[in-house]
């Protein structure tokens, strides 16, 4: 839904943009082709210098617009690039991370420790479900990741207990709904269809549940759907400045503190990697650049030498 929303907000964007361009005001969509694409996409780096991620985003929803709307694939199309600089992770120190998660409180205390634990990224963890939680084996299934692809993480030792105690009252909660008539999560891949009780077992359920039930905007069905990532964040946000930490404090700091940490242990570059789900180990190198280990870091500041 948020990739629907996100490429709707584009094509109203990109149409806007056509129709001040226009001498004549409104444009009709089926007379728009690559040029006016370029157009767009070069405006928004030079004009409006968004990032370049941004910019990708405007260019997958405008290519999915002609391809499958409009039956106008687009091809071989030539614009200015946003620029992609090279960015310095934001990493906490393991005395960091401690105060950070000392500042927090039963539901986002947990999330934020397994988020640090596993090195999922803030919606893998929000969207994770109960029978992706293996107890007996200790791992974590990490299913439709970045790029629609699965990964396997290890399940921490010193979270097992507060987890199953954390699933306990989820479960609890799982049953009112299922006596009050609700208790059907949200299944995707049309799995609902195909398993007509699935929504209402156990182990689809999510382990991170919203406080409360709500209309589905497409199918008006009351369900529970997961932990609202913005409340998390925002937990999360006010958690750093209690603890006095001086960094931008946010979900992806941990999956960085994560990657750092395991680094600084000893562990593997495709280890690692692996573990984060990154398709290239050149994304992963970018956590070597901030490690204070010995042969990765041996530059040392000639004002300790004084």
């Amino acid at each position: 839904m948020r990739t629907e929303q996100s490429y709707i907000a584009w094509r109203h964007r990109f149409l806007s943009f056509c129709e001040q361009q226009s001498t004549a005001g409104a444009v009709d969509p089926t007379k728009l082709g690559k040029r006016d694409v370029e157009r767009f996409l070069e405006y928004l780096a030079v004009d409006r210098d968004v990032a370049a991620s941004t910019q990708n985003q405007a260019l997958n929803a405008l290519v999915y617009l002609f391809r499958q709307v409009l039956q106008q694939p687009l091809d071989d199309m030539a614009f200015g690039r946003a620029r992609r600089p090279a960015r310095v992770p934001t990493v906490l120190s393991r005395d960091e991370v401690r105060a950070l998660l000392a500042q927090l409180k039963d539901t986002p205390q947990l999330l934020a420790r397994l988020l640090y634990g596993t090195g999922m990224r803030l919606m893998e963890g929000v969207r994770l479900r109960v029978g992706d939680v293996d107890f007996e084996n200790r791992y974590i299934v990490v299913r439709d990741g970045k790029g629609g692809k699965d990964r396997v993480v290890p399940l921490p030792e010193r979270l097992i207990e507060p987890l199953q105690a954390h699933l306990g009252q989820v479960r609890a909660l799982h049953r009112e709904d299922l006596a009050a008539g609700a208790g059907a999560v949200y299944l995707p891949h049309a799995l609902a269809r195909k398993a007509p009780n699935a929504p209402r077992e156990w182990i689809w359920q999510y382990c991170f549940p919203s406080s409360r039930l709500a209309t589905d905007p497409k199918g008006g069905v009351v369900r529970r759907h997961h932990l609202h990532e913005a409340g998390f964040q925002k937990a999360l946000k006010a958690a750093g400045i209690a603890a006095g930490i001086a960094k931008r404090v946010n979900s992806h700091a941990l999956r960085h503190s994560f990657a750092t940490h395991l680094l600084e242990a000893g562990y593997g570059i495709r280890t690692v990697q692996e573990l984060l789900g990154h398709k290239d180990v050149a994304t992963t190198m970018i956590y070597t650049h901030v490690m204070n280990r010995p042969g990765v870091l041996p530059v040392k500041s000639p004002i300790d030498a004084i």
